[in-house]
């Protein structure tokens, strides 16, 4: 079992960066494939972006890329979600999750464990 823990969130102005953090506890974790969700207030929980255990595959929706980065510290067992050119449409809270795919999935229910999320508010 895997134990995520997201920090990092913030108030931040439109075009600003923050660096959110997942720490992860528990065995395993360099196995696992490792995404990033967000839901904003009304609207269903979306997939932003993951990382498959090594590192070398990743995937992003399609309104974060070129924008966000995704990568991971297995000897860490970290996964930051670095977030440049931030706008108000990004305001959510941000989950990190863990999946037992190989290949970086989309969808919520391909994941496993789910950290408590942390908040994320861009400014206009």
């Amino acid at each position: 079992q895997v134990h995520l823990v997201e920090s990092g969130g913030g108030l931040v102005q439109a075009g600003g960066s923050l660096r959110l953090s997942c720490a992860a506890a528990g065995r395993g974790f360099s196995s696992y494939m490792m995404g990033w969700f967000r839901q904003a207030p009304g609207k269903e929980r979306e997939f932003v972006a993951a990382i498959d255990w090594s590192g070398r595959s990743t995937n992003y929706a399609d309104s974060v890329k070129g924008r966000f980065t995704i990568s991971r510290d297995n000897a860490k067992n970290a996964v930051p979600l670095q977030m440049n050119s931030l706008k108000p449409e990004d305001t959510a809270v941000y989950y990190c999750a863990a999946s037992d795919s190989i290949f970086p999935r989309l969808r919520t229910s391909d994941y496993i464990y789910w950290g408590q999320g942390t908040q994320v508010t861009v400014s206009s």
